[in-house]
Protein backbone atom coordinates (compact mmCIF):
# COMPACT_ATOMS: atom_id res chain seq x y z
CA UNK A 1 0.00 0.00 0.00
CA UNK A 2 1.48 3.34 -1.21
CA UNK A 3 1.41 6.08 1.24
CA UNK A 4 -1.24 8.70 0.37
CA UNK A 5 -0.36 12.74 -0.61
CA UNK A 6 -1.59 13.86 2.45
CA UNK A 7 0.93 11.83 4.70
CA UNK A 8 4.30 13.13 2.30
CA UNK A 9 2.82 16.49 2.69
CA UNK A 10 2.01 16.29 6.44
CA UNK A 11 5.10 14.37 7.02
CA UNK A 12 7.26 16.91 4.54
CA UNK A 13 6.36 19.37 6.44
CA UNK A 14 6.82 18.47 9.64
CA UNK A 15 10.31 17.43 8.74
CA UNK A 16 11.49 20.68 7.24
CA UNK A 17 10.76 22.54 10.22
CA UNK A 18 13.33 23.25 13.02
CA UNK A 19 13.38 20.80 16.02
CA UNK A 20 15.26 19.78 18.72
CA UNK A 21 16.87 16.92 16.30
CA UNK A 22 17.97 19.83 13.76
CA UNK A 23 19.30 22.10 16.82
CA UNK A 24 21.04 18.91 17.73
CA UNK A 25 22.80 17.97 14.63
CA UNK A 26 23.56 21.84 14.11
CA UNK A 27 25.45 21.94 17.63
CA UNK A 28 27.58 18.88 16.41
CA UNK A 29 28.62 20.83 13.15
CA UNK A 30 29.09 23.77 14.52
CA UNK A 31 31.46 22.17 17.59
CA UNK A 32 32.75 19.42 15.14
CA UNK A 33 32.41 20.13 11.78
CA UNK A 34 30.70 18.97 8.68
CA UNK A 35 31.83 15.43 9.30
CA UNK A 36 30.40 15.15 12.67
CA UNK A 37 27.07 17.16 11.67
CA UNK A 38 26.62 13.72 9.07
CA UNK A 39 27.78 11.60 11.50
CA UNK A 40 25.57 12.70 13.85
CA UNK A 41 22.70 12.40 11.47
CA UNK A 42 22.94 9.40 10.72
CA UNK A 43 23.52 8.32 14.24
CA UNK A 44 19.76 9.89 14.95
CA UNK A 45 18.13 8.16 11.87
CA UNK A 46 19.59 5.20 13.57
CA UNK A 47 17.54 5.71 17.16
CA UNK A 48 14.96 7.08 15.12
CA UNK A 49 14.38 3.63 13.45
CA UNK A 50 14.49 2.48 16.68
CA UNK A 51 11.37 3.95 17.99
CA UNK A 52 9.70 2.74 14.79
CA UNK A 53 10.03 -0.94 15.12
CA UNK A 54 9.22 -0.33 18.65
CA UNK A 55 6.25 1.57 18.42
CA UNK A 56 4.94 -0.94 15.30
CA UNK A 57 5.24 -4.04 17.16
CA UNK A 58 3.79 -2.01 20.59
CA UNK A 59 0.79 -0.58 18.99
CA UNK A 60 0.25 -3.53 16.65
CA UNK A 61 -0.22 -6.40 20.29
CA UNK A 62 -2.32 -3.11 21.64
CA UNK A 63 -4.91 -2.65 18.68
CA UNK A 64 -4.98 -6.43 18.32
CA UNK A 65 -6.25 -6.56 21.66
CA UNK A 66 -8.82 -4.32 21.30
CA UNK A 67 -10.37 -2.32 18.06
CA UNK A 68 -11.44 -0.01 19.72
CA UNK A 69 -7.95 1.38 20.71
CA UNK A 70 -7.16 2.58 17.19
CA UNK A 71 -9.88 5.65 17.68
CA UNK A 72 -8.33 6.41 20.76
CA UNK A 73 -5.26 6.04 19.99
CA UNK A 74 -6.29 8.60 16.61
CA UNK A 75 -7.52 11.19 19.20
CA UNK A 76 -5.01 10.69 21.91
CA UNK A 77 -2.21 11.93 19.03
CA UNK A 78 -4.53 14.61 17.52
CA UNK A 79 -4.60 16.20 21.16
CA UNK A 80 -0.62 15.62 20.96
CA UNK A 81 -0.07 17.13 18.17
CA UNK A 82 -2.14 20.02 19.63
CA UNK A 83 -0.48 20.11 23.04
CA UNK A 84 3.16 20.01 20.85
CA UNK A 85 2.16 22.97 18.50
CA UNK A 86 0.73 25.16 21.18
CA UNK A 87 3.99 24.66 23.18
CA UNK A 88 6.07 25.79 20.63
CA UNK A 89 4.06 28.95 19.67
CA UNK A 90 4.25 29.94 23.44
CA UNK A 91 7.32 29.25 24.41
CA UNK A 92 10.41 32.15 24.68
CA UNK A 93 12.52 32.71 22.11
CA UNK A 94 15.77 31.70 23.99
CA UNK A 95 14.17 27.84 23.61
CA UNK A 96 15.15 27.91 20.30
CA UNK A 97 18.99 28.17 20.72
CA UNK A 98 20.93 25.99 19.88
CA UNK A 99 22.14 23.39 22.43
CA UNK A 100 26.10 23.36 23.07
CA UNK A 101 27.96 20.44 22.88
CA UNK A 102 31.76 19.20 23.30
CA UNK A 103 33.69 18.52 20.57
CA UNK A 104 33.47 14.25 19.99
CA UNK A 105 34.88 13.34 16.66
CA UNK A 106 32.58 11.65 13.87
CA UNK A 107 32.28 8.65 15.64
CA UNK A 108 31.51 8.99 18.61
CA UNK A 109 29.43 11.54 16.90
CA UNK A 110 27.18 8.94 15.56
CA UNK A 111 26.96 6.87 18.85
CA UNK A 112 25.68 9.72 20.72
CA UNK A 113 23.21 10.21 18.00
CA UNK A 114 21.92 6.81 18.30
CA UNK A 115 21.47 7.26 21.99
CA UNK A 116 20.17 10.51 22.15
CA UNK A 117 17.49 9.52 19.98
CA UNK A 118 16.68 6.28 20.82
CA UNK A 119 16.43 7.53 24.73
CA UNK A 120 14.21 10.28 23.21
CA UNK A 121 10.68 9.68 24.81
CA UNK A 122 8.97 12.48 22.56
CA UNK A 123 10.47 10.81 19.23
CA UNK A 124 8.26 7.71 20.19
CA UNK A 125 5.28 9.74 21.44
CA UNK A 126 5.41 11.87 18.05
CA UNK A 127 5.27 8.90 15.86
CA UNK A 128 2.53 7.09 18.10
CA UNK A 129 0.67 10.51 17.60
CA UNK A 130 1.34 10.95 13.71
CA UNK A 131 1.43 7.82 12.02
CA UNK A 132 -1.89 5.64 13.07
CA UNK A 133 -3.45 9.12 11.52
CA UNK A 134 -2.15 7.67 8.10
CA UNK A 135 -2.65 3.92 8.62
CA UNK A 136 -5.69 1.86 7.20
CA UNK A 137 -7.67 -0.18 9.36
CA UNK A 138 -8.28 -2.38 6.08
CA UNK A 139 -4.90 -3.83 6.47
CA UNK A 140 -2.07 -5.02 8.33
CA UNK A 141 -0.79 -2.39 11.06
CA UNK A 142 2.53 -2.82 11.60
CA UNK A 143 4.08 -3.16 8.09
CA UNK A 144 1.91 -0.21 6.90
CA UNK A 145 3.57 1.33 10.43
CA UNK A 146 6.99 0.61 9.63
CA UNK A 147 6.52 2.21 6.05
CA UNK A 148 5.34 5.18 6.94
CA UNK A 149 8.01 5.59 9.59
CA UNK A 150 10.59 5.11 7.80
CA UNK A 151 9.62 7.63 5.62
CA UNK A 152 9.40 9.95 8.24
CA UNK A 153 13.03 8.53 9.51
CA UNK A 154 13.97 9.28 5.95
CA UNK A 155 12.75 12.97 5.27
CA UNK A 156 13.32 13.63 8.89
CA UNK A 157 17.43 12.81 8.05
CA UNK A 158 17.53 14.49 4.59
CA UNK A 159 16.52 17.75 6.45
CA UNK A 160 19.34 17.58 9.30
CA UNK A 161 21.57 16.72 6.92
CA UNK A 162 20.77 19.92 4.59
CA UNK A 163 20.64 21.87 7.93
CA UNK A 164 24.35 20.59 8.60
CA UNK A 165 25.41 21.67 5.09
CA UNK A 166 23.85 25.17 5.70
CA UNK A 167 24.76 25.75 9.17
CA UNK A 168 27.80 27.68 9.28
CA UNK A 169 25.85 30.17 6.88
CA UNK A 170 22.81 30.13 9.10
CA UNK A 171 24.37 30.55 12.46
CA UNK A 172 26.40 33.73 11.14
CA UNK A 173 23.79 35.37 9.85
CA UNK A 174 22.66 38.80 11.69
CA UNK A 175 19.38 37.55 11.27
CA UNK A 176 19.55 33.96 12.97
CA UNK A 177 17.46 35.36 16.14
CA UNK A 178 14.71 36.54 13.89
CA UNK A 179 14.53 33.62 11.44
CA UNK A 180 14.54 30.97 14.27
CA UNK A 181 11.61 32.53 15.52
CA UNK A 182 9.86 32.79 12.68
CA UNK A 183 10.62 29.04 11.77
CA UNK A 184 8.91 28.20 15.03
CA UNK A 185 6.21 30.27 14.33
CA UNK A 186 5.61 27.84 11.20
CA UNK A 187 6.40 24.68 13.60
CA UNK A 188 3.92 25.27 15.74
CA UNK A 189 1.26 26.15 13.32
CA UNK A 190 1.89 23.43 11.23
CA UNK A 191 1.48 21.36 14.54
CA UNK A 192 -1.91 22.55 15.30
CA UNK A 193 -3.38 22.71 11.66
CA UNK A 194 -2.03 18.94 11.79
CA UNK A 195 -4.04 18.01 15.18
CA UNK A 196 -7.41 19.71 13.70
CA UNK A 197 -6.86 17.99 10.39
CA UNK A 198 -6.41 14.38 12.63
CA UNK A 199 -8.87 15.36 14.56
CA UNK A 200 -11.64 15.91 11.89
CA UNK A 201 -10.82 13.77 9.51
CA UNK A 202 -12.87 9.83 9.01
Amino acid sequence: MLPSLSFLLAATALAIVPGPGIAYVVARTVTGGRAEGVASSMGTAGGGMAHVLLSALGLSLLIAESPVLYSAIKYLGAAYLLYLGLKILLARPEATDVPRVARAGAKKAFRDGIVVEALNVKTAMFFIAFIPQFVSPAHAFAPQFILLGSICVLLNTSADLVAVFAASRFLASDAKARRERLLSLVSGVIMIGLGLFVATRG
